[in-house]
């Protein structure tokens, strides 16, 4: 039986595909850990009731979700299989336009919060806005496949869409945002 433990993390580094090992407070590790807690956040989303569409798209974005980390744990650019692709982005960029076809513009600021569900959203696309954060640090530093940060730009958005959806299909208004 393999263990799931190999004590090969006690020493506060963790390997990268390729084997190359480098510390968990890297700007990498970091990057690809935010995006595995923003595919957490979007299975706790998934564990609720959701309209099929969006229930779909999310399910969708967990798997893509997966490459980008893939994508990030692996710096040898000339590796071509896991990446992030430009049809990834277009897919996130057509459920943005479909679905705000269904809302009205906004005309004021809007805070997290109306349906538990879309508050769920708003928090994963939160968490997005710093996945986003550590990948630019790390492109900063290190060469990336750029189309990593545009996904997860184009996600946050994409979130930001799913959640006023889901307030707009249960009739709750968007929450506004007072001075």
């Amino acid at each position: 039986m393999t263990k799931i433990y190999t004590k090969t993390g006690d020493d506060g580094s963790t390997g990268l595909i390729g084997g190359k090992r480098i510390s968990k407070a890297s700007q990498r590790i970091m990057s690809y850990g935010a995006v595995d807690e923003l595919n957490s956040s979007i299975g706790i989303i998934l564990s609720s009731k959701l309209d099929k569409d969006i229930h779909d798209v999310l399910e969708k974005i967990q798997n893509d979700l997966f490459v980008v980390g893939a994508d990030l744990a692996n710096p040898d650019l000339k590796i071509s299989s896991n990446r992030i692709t430009e049809d990834m982005v277009k897919f996130l960029e057509t459920n943005i336009d479909t679905l705000e076809n269904e809302l009205a513009p906004i005309t004021y600021f809007i805070l997290p919060g109306g349906d538990a569900i879309s508050s769920q959203v708003h928090l994963a696309r939160a968490i997005s806005r710093r996945a986003e954060t550590h990948i630019v640090q790390l492109s900063e530093k290190e060469a990336i496949n750029k189309t990593c940060q545009v996904y997860i730009n184009r996600l946050s958005d994409l979130l930001f869409v799913i959640s006023r959806v889901i307030n707009k299909r249960k009739m709750i208004k968007d929450v506004a945002w007072k001075k």
